[in-house]
């Protein structure tokens, strides 16, 4: 059990954070008595942290009556506790008089998904990481930020892990000051964090985990990849922010009288939590399959309207707000089963309303797009499997995809070759790229690092497996549905692991590997740093935390999913210095090729 609960790092987190909010003294859930009512100030880091861990109503329940920034104007309180929680800046401290260290910061997203930062994430970016002008005294500050919120990480856990990392990478540097902040910790007997009891909580497990750093470049193709699972999809092409949606929706421009303005655009947000079943049971399938249990979900609902309507008739309330629900007292035997059933039955027409919408949203991309000619087409590449189609030929369709695109496919295609392509035939694709509207400082900056790695080791192999279309389109996929499929490819997933996954599997399972046999191995709780590859563990990890330096994305979280659904009892926590999607990325390569 030890190890199962030890797999939620956001439940671990949330203890914490409770803790805290409850004056650091252990927040007892079914305590009887009333909360302390207080006041929480935060910064905007306190709020990113906070954000996707608990709603206004579970803030209420700990007894927070009001939550300021602490930059705001706002009349003092009198005689009301407060709760401060904000990164300790001269400014920040100027504002207040003393700050009390929690070792929050970093933001849990999902059970098993954690990234370091989301304010000021510029400052430990892969381009703040891969500048060339960069020098010693900045690389020392990026280091020290991303170890200073990994250490909180590992306060929060409870734990001490094993550390091991590629080596002559930001991943080494920031492995040797993460083993040295360790070790630090646990050579001050007295005010260590990692003895005892830290959090009341229990300790990690009885085995010690693993933490294996990688670098953003072993595998710079995956954060470009177009992809086809739902969670990844709403990333790449939607406003996806700490676990936030943000959807326009166009209010009928169409019905406006001629030379009238159109009308403004309706912005809706939805927050995809652990919450919404839908979202935890399909953030990681093929869009198609989506669809169809939206479609399902929406049929089964429609059968149960009628029983709606004679619910909300029982409580009276016939064409009321849906929020006065909350507002019924269970005062008669007639209402009992209507104020269970029917609050149960309103919250599954939200979820079935918000995933129509998302899911539609993505569709429109998909098709407009045409991201599944897209996400197969680099399938292929990257396992290189025979192509069907010339490369040209995509890029010079002036229907399929944008300029950003055609780049992503384009450089998915320069990383991945055995052989770069010939100065000729680089110039012919540089003219076809500029045509189809791309900027090619991309591909300056990766002519550069494929120049300067020398491909230290072959390019990063993505297995040879790939997907499968699809003959016949599954039955929600007619023009009866929601989702009018057509003209889309319905491709089945087939499981193969990325780059950063094969890595995690060589040294979770002590496997020996060309790729891996190298990599530094360090245990801060040995009292003597040792400089070496030989594990003195030979037992293979029940628990493993892989980070990437230089940052990470939602393909690559799914597939370490997918790959540990297979192996019973083990678990794994992804976490990253920050999380972009592709349109990020390509940004951070632009400004790094740029002459």
């Amino acid at each position: 059990m030890a190890a199962a609960a030890a797999a939620s790092i956001r439940e671990r987190q949330t203890v914490a954070l409770k803790r805290m909010l409850n004056f650091n003294v252990p927040h007892v859930k079914n305590s009887t008595g009333e909360p302390v009512w207080k006041v929480l100030i935060y910064d905007r880091f306190g709020q990113d942290i906070i954000s996707p861990l608990l709603s206004v109503k579970e803030l209420r329940d700990m007894g927070i009556t009001l939550h300021l920034l602490l930059h705001s104007d706002r009349d003092p309180i009198p005689d009301v506790p407060a709760v401060y929680f904000v990164m300790p800046s001269e400014e920040n401290i100027d504002r207040m008089c003393q700050v009390f260290d929690q070792y929050l910061n970093f933001i849990t997203l999902e059970d098993d998904m954690f990234v370091l930062c989301n304010q000021n994430k510029e400052l430990v970016s892969y381009r703040a990481i891969n500048r060339p002008d960069i020098t010693d005294t900045e690389m020392e500050t990026v280091m020290d930020t991303i170890v200073d919120s990994l250490f909180c990480f590992f306060v929060t856990l409870g734990a001490v892990p094993i550390i091991r990392c590629s080596r002559g990478t930001a991943a080494e540097m920031v492995a040797v000051k993460l083993d040295k902040k360790l070790r630090e910790n646990l050579r001050d007997a007295r005010n260590s964090l990692f003895t005892g009891d830290t959090l009341g909580a229990g300790q990690f497990s009885f085995q010690r985990p693993l933490l294996v750093l990688v670098d953003r470049n072993i595998d710079l193709a995956t954060p470009l990849h177009h992809t086809w699972t739902y969670q990844a999809l709403v990333h790449d092409v939607l406003d996806f922010h700490l676990n936030r949606v943000n959807l326009e929706e166009s209010s009928g421009v169409e019905n406006s009288p001629a030379g009238a303005r159109p009308k403004r655009k309706n912005k809706k947000s939805y927050d995809l939590t652990p919450v919404d079943k839908f979202w935890q049971k399909h953030k990681g399938s093929p869009f198609p399959e989506v669809a169809e249990s939206v479609q399902q979900e929406l049929e089964s609902y429609r059968a149960q309207e009628d029983e709606v309507k004679r619910l909300k008739s029982i409580m009276g309330l016939e064409g009321e707000d849906e929020g006065a629900i909350s507002m019924l007292s269970d005062n008669t035997a007639k209402l009992t089963s209507a104020v269970s059933s029917l609050p149960e039955l309103l919250e599954k027409k939200r979820l079935i309303d918000l995933h129509t919408n998302v899911a539609t949203a993505v569709l429109e991309h998909i098709k407009a797009r045409k991201l599944d000619v897209y996400f197969e087409y680099e399938e292929k590449i990257m396992s290189k499997t025979t192509l069907d189609k010339s490369l040209l030929d995509i890029i010079s369709d002036p229907d399929a995809g944008t300029p950003e695109d055609k780049m992503r496919l384009f450089l998915i295609y320069y990383i991945s070759a055995q052989q770069a392509p010939s100065e000729a035939d680089l110039e012919q694709y540089k003219k076809a790229l500029t045509d189809a509207g791309c900027n090619l400082n991309p591909l300056q900056y990766i002519k550069q690092w494929k120049a300067f790695a020398k491909m230290a080791s072959a390019p990063a192999s993505y297995g040879n497996t790939t997907t499968k279309s699809m003959g016949l389109l599954s039955r929600v996929m007619n023009t009866g549905s929601q989702f009018v499929m057509e003209g889309v490819k319905n491709l089945v997933l087939k499981q193969q692991n990325l780059p950063v996954t094969r890595i995690l599997d060589n040294l979770m399972e002590m496997k020996s590997n060309p790729e891996t046999d190298d990599y530094r191995y360090f245990d801060p709780k040995m009292l003597r740093g040792n400089d070496s590859s030989v594990p003195r563990n030979k037992n293979p990890f029940q628990e493993a935390i892989v980070f990437v330096v230089g940052g990470g994305n939602y393909i690559e979280y799914q597939n370490l999913v997918d790959y540990i659904k297979g192996k019973q009892g083990k678990h794994i926590l992804y976490g990253c210095s920050e999380l972009f999607n592709a349109t990020q990325f390509i940004k951070q390569l632009s400004q790094l090729g740029q002459k």
